[in-house]
């Protein structure tokens, strides 16, 4: 006993089960399309993520990787349990005929199994339908699930076909359009987020400092200066706490020559003492 089925999703590169054979190849007459809903792997019945079906179109080719099950009836009846439960959103189980790239004319298998859907949103609860790209980018990007997040599904699943030698363009135009959505995502945080705070080597000495506005003497006075030296740190340290009169402004440097003169007052009455004493 035998059995062959197709994978052009999630199974390319996860599998999942115990199988003999892995075929590269494509199949004739579908495309991939993001159209199903996932709401318990990779989304959830409230925010659904959109996974892989396949749509019949005369002409087109779906490349993907199929796998040979053989040996006892229990080997392949356990396999085929594994894929029943993870594809539970497919309501249908196609035979397809199977290419191989060194010869596109005769299927290399025939009889082979693919998991399908039924693009009706009456009679199948799981198909989402088409809708524009970046509306199906933003739920791609947005849609997490028990078993991970819907972005990494197609991440994974452009990386495969990348590795198989077979890109997709819808995968990678999708892929492209989600990549953009997590970059505004990211943008929008920033904006809303904490201010980032400066890195210590990009803030130089003399840009920390204390200033104050005198009040008293000249309460329009609008001229300013930097502190730089520790006579004037002291004077703002001594003089502007007091409230009313002085008032601490960070950013707004200024100064008044009363105060120097007061300062300087101040340091030759304590020298007087010194020297008394």
């Amino acid at each position: 006993m035998v059995f062959w089925v197709f994978g052009y999703g999630s199974l390319v590169w996860n599998p999942g089960f115990e199988y003999d054979e892995k075929v590269i190849g494509f199949i004739k007459d579908y495309r991939r399309v993001f159209d199903l809903a996932c709401i318990d792997h990779r989304g959830t019945p409230e925010d659904p993520a959109r996974t892989c079906t396949l749509e019949h179109i005369e002409g087109a080719v779906c490349w993907g990787a199929a796998y040979c099950v053989r040996g006892s009836p229990e080997k392949e009846r356990a396999a085929m349990q594994y894929l029943e439960r993870r594809e539970c959103e497919y309501d249908q189980k196609t035979l397809v005929d199977f290419f191989k790239e060194t010869d596109t004319l005769r299927p290399a298998l025939s009889g082979v199994i693919v998991f399908t859907s039924t693009p009706d949103k009456v009679s199948n609860k799981y198909y989402l339908g088409p809708a524009p790209l970046e509306e199906m980018a933003w739920q791609i990007a947005t849609a997490v699930g028990p078993c991970g997040n819907n972005r990494d599904y197609l991440f994974l699943l452009e990386k495969a076909m990348f590795d198989i030698g077979h890109e997709d363009d819808l995968v990678i135009e999708l892929a492209n359009e989600v990549r953009k959505v997590l970059g505004t995502m990211a943008k929008e945080k920033k904006l809303v987020g904490s201010p980032l705070k400066p890195l210590k080597s990009q803030t130089q000495k003399k840009q920390l400092r204390w200033i104050y506005s005198c009040r008293l003497c000249n309460p329009n006075m609008n001229h300013s200066r930097l502190y730089y030296s520790w006579r004037e740190g002291f004077e703002l340290f001594l003089f502007g706490k007091l409230p009313g009169i002085f008032s601490l402004e960070p950013n707004w440097p200024c100064h008044d020559n009363f105060i120097s003169y007061l300062f300087l007052l101040l340091l030759l009455f304590t020298l007087v003492i010194t020297i008394t004493i």
